[in-house]
């Protein structure tokens, strides 16, 4: 039995050669495209990209629309909360509201 003879660069050459021939071979075989089911497979195209863009759009508005109304909602929210709130306290009660709570604390550690 004789053992297995790695093939030689001649030999590997050769076949990468009727490689690429049969390759080209089978290309060549191949029939020509029509230029007419170019041109529909184009037309199909560029109406589904027209529709999703749309479709998009669409989706934008609707976000956009929902974004304003949230808005306006608080803006009214905020508006009737504002309308029931107190005054804002000057500094000077602020001062004075503290000043209660430390003395509170002083008091109660005694």
């Amino acid at each position: 039995m004789r053992g297995f003879k790695e093939p030689g660069f001649q030999e590997r050459a050769a076949a990468a050669m009727r490689a690429k021939s049969s390759a080209l071979e089978k290309l060549r075989s191949k029939p020509p495209v029509d230029e007419a089911t170019v041109a529909a497979r184009t037309a199909n195209r560029l109406a589904r990209e027209a529709a999703q863009a749309e479709k998009r759009a669409a989706a934008r508005l609707a976000r956009e629309e929902a974004l304003a109304a949230k808005r306006a909602r608080a803006e009214e929210a905020a508006a009737a909360a504002g309308a029931t709130k107190k005054p804002a306290r000057t500094e000077a009660e602020l001062k004075m509201a503290r000043d209660a709570r430390y003395a509170a604390r002083k008091n109660k550690s005694r």
